[in-house]
């Protein structure tokens, strides 16, 4: 199955960079808390929070990648490949929470602009903006960052550190020919607006998939008229589509044949039908065919509520 083989090859290469990505941003990171301890620039303490935030959530995608490989077992059926989801979330809301402390301190500095060491300031904060720009570039070339969850939050925490680089380049700039002291805080207040946003949208992303919810990059409307462009379908219903994972979507659903289908036909069919899925971006099927006798609900979504414990048991056939 080249889906599978895909997916594979795109786990190697996005573990390769991400530990790549993980060694240069930690080590810089250490350079940009020390320099703006010593310069006192809010805007490089910022961005150096927001690189930490950087390195714990490609570490923690890192580890979420390496436990997604376990295989899977009697307790786990589908392996580890939720933890990546779970990264994802943890990710988000460590930078809502980053965003919201810079907030605070900003806050205080807009008040009594202290004062800032600007040399070392920007300095410190050009390399800054060349390590991200270093960074952002083997994440592109290297990594999946359009499909994959973990891939892309760590990817946006690059992008927006870098945007954080250039208001601190700014403010260092600002202050040196203006001595306007209150652009350091402006400077990180802008950044944590950046951490909000994209801490928001990964773990919004992440609840979805947690949820269950239908992948963004499934329209439904398409893979029921796939499904049921088929001439011997005479029906569909308890239709579910979910992503296990980033990039491993799976859809499980009862389809009405004729009862004179064999077997062999019926598995030419499955074999058919789940080619067509692969297209539509479903890498994981389960049908269930039955006959017409068994009809008994028309609805394409399963209707089966949780409070009757045998739903599907007393159908009136």
């Amino acid at each position: 199955m080249s889906g599978h083989h895909d997916h594979n090859h795109a786990h190697g290469a996005n573990k390769k960079v991400l530990l790549i990505s993980f060694l240069i941003i930690t080590s810089y990171m250490f350079v940009e808390a020390v320099g703006g301890y010593v310069t006192n620039s809010l805007a490089l303490l910022s961005d150096a929070g927001h690189m930490l935030s950087d390195a714990v959530s490609l570490g923690i995608a890192l580890v979420a990648f390496t436990f997604g490989e376990k295989a899977a077992n009697y307790s786990k059926t589908y392996g580890y490949k939720r933890f990546e989801v779970l990264a994802a979330i943890f990710n988000g809301v460590t930078l809502i929470l980053i965003a919201l402390f810079i907030f605070f301190e900003a806050i205080e500095r807009f008040a009594n602009p202290p004062e800032v060491a600007t040399t070392g300031m920007l300095v410190i904060s050009s390399i800054g903006l060349a390590v991200n720009i270093l960074v952002a570039w083997i994440m592109m070339r290297g990594g999946d960052t359009e499909e994959n969850l973990n891939m892309r939050g760590a990817y946006l925490h690059v992008i927006s550190d870098m945007l954080g680089s250039v208001g601190a380049i700014l403010a260092a700039l600002l202050i040196m020919f203006f001595g306007w002291g209150w652009t350091d805080p402006l400077a990180s207040v802008i950044v944590a607006v950046l951490v909000l946003r994209s801490g928001y949208y990964v773990t919004k992303a992440s609840l979805h998939v947690l949820m269950e919810g239908t992948p963004q990059n499934v329209n439904v409307d398409n893979v029921v008229k796939t499904i049921e462009q088929t001439k011997e379908i005479k029906g569909l219903h308890d239709l579910h589509i979910w992503s296990i994972t980033s990039g491993l979507n799976a859809l499980s659903c009862h389809l009405v044949v004729d009862d004179q289908m064999t077997i062999a036909e019926s598995e030419k069919l499955l074999r058919t039908i789940e080619h067509d899925l692969q297209h539509q971006n479903i890498q994981h099927v389960t049908i269930q065919l039955e006959t017409e006798a068994h009809q008994h609900d028309n609805s394409i979504l399963c209707t089966a509520k949780a409070d009757e414990p045998n739903a599907h048991a007393h159908h009136h056939h």
